[in-house]
This record gives structure tokens, sequence and C-alpha cells, in this order.
């Protein structure tokens, strides 16, 4: 059975240094009809496991760990048992959301994760937070970039733990490398492809400085 990608959109908070924001957060889910990976888990533990669909879930996997991508991964965690996969750098900001449980595995740069006879590669994509990770399967033509990259632009480094300069070399480094017609799936709002976003690259560096 060949993997597939399943998509859901869930609404609620984001909140850092004091301010709080109403989001739209995509969960991303890869797999078979057996086994499946859920790429972040933000407000809704059920509109989660809807998707699921009584499959195996080998892995909850966050992009990065503010609060509107890991809001009910613990909780998805006790209802599947499956592991929370977290970038180490990013263990700072999941402490701001749950102390007290913290993440059951780590994310690692060039760490392949196998899930429904397809791969997914980590790419640590700094900038938007310290651990920030994107997800690649050379197998399906996509990457999932959290917040990492979006249709138009960069992910926002307007908060603690976050900077642009970062974000850009990422993005130039790790993303548009890609091929051309891998399609970005994104943690907030529409899908997007390498190739479309590759030439916003030198407005985007020119705003670096």
């Amino acid at each position: 059975m060949a993997a597939r990608i399943d998509h859901t959109v869930t609404s609620g908070t984001f909140s850092l240094d004091g301010q709080t924001f109403d989001v739209d957060n995509n969960v991303w889910v890869v797999g078979d009809d057996t086994e499946c990976v859920v790429i972040d888990a933000p407000h809704d533990v059920n509109a989660i496991l809807a998707v699921v669909d009584g499959r195996r879930v080998t892995a909850i996997i966050a992009t990065h760990a503010h609060d509107d991508h890991v809001r009910v991964a613990p909780q998805l965690a006790r209802a599947t048992g499956a592991p929370v996969l977290l970038h180490p750098a990013d263990r700072v900001l999941w402490d701001l959301v749950h102390p007290d449980e913290p993440p059951s595995g780590t994310l690692d740069d060039g760490q392949t994760i196998e899930v429904g006879g397809t791969t997914l590669i980590v790419l640590h994509t700094p900038g938007h937070s310290p651990g920030a990770c994107c997800l690649y399967a050379p197998e399906l033509g996509v990457v999932f970039t959290g917040d990492t990259l979006f249709a138009g632009g960069p992910g926002a480094t307007g908060r603690s733990y976050s900077d642009f300069g970062t974000i850009v070399e990422s993005i130039r480094g790790r993303l548009l490398t890609l091929a051309p017609d891998t399609v970005v799936h994104t943690g907030h709002g529409d899908s997007t492809t390498i190739g479309a976003e590759a030439p916003q690259l030198p407005q985007w560096l020119a705003r670096g400085h």
C-alpha cells in the first residue's frame, strides 16, 4: 500500500512574549492504511485522531515547539502510545508549554523516519526557532516546512529565540536546494512549491540588511 498524505486544519491560539493570537494550524499525517506519523499536534486531539482513523501512530513529530504546534502533543501521545520527537534546541520553548512532560525522543539533522513504505528526512532549519526542522519526503516529492517557509516567504522571526538572517540561510541552504517541483506543505495556510518561492530569495536577503 503506497504512502499518502492526509491533512486537517485546527484552530486555537499562539502565545509567546506576553501576546496571544488566534491561529489556524495545518496538521499533516503521512503513512499508509496501517501506520502513520503525525506532523505537529496543535489544538484539537480529537480532530487529529479523526485523520489518523485507527491507524498505528509511530511518531508525533514536532516541527518546532511553539505552543500552537505542540499543545496537545502529550495528550496525543497518551492516546496513541507514540513518542513525541523534537529537536533538542527547541526544548527551551517546549518547557514553556509542557514543563512537566518532556518529549520522548529527539530529531537530529539527517535522521530518517520510515513510515508506510516511505522515508522522511529531517532537515534542521533554525531561524523561526532554534530547533525548527523540516521533513523531506523524496519519494512523495514534498517537504513539510512547519513555520520555516510559507507561500510568500519565510516564517516570522520577530519573537524570542528567532532570527531572520538564520531563517533565510536555512531556507537558502536546506530548502531551495530541493527540486523546484517539490511541494511545500506548511504549518499555516496554503501549500506552495520550492520553485515558486526560490525567485523571492534576493528580496528576503535585502530585508535582512
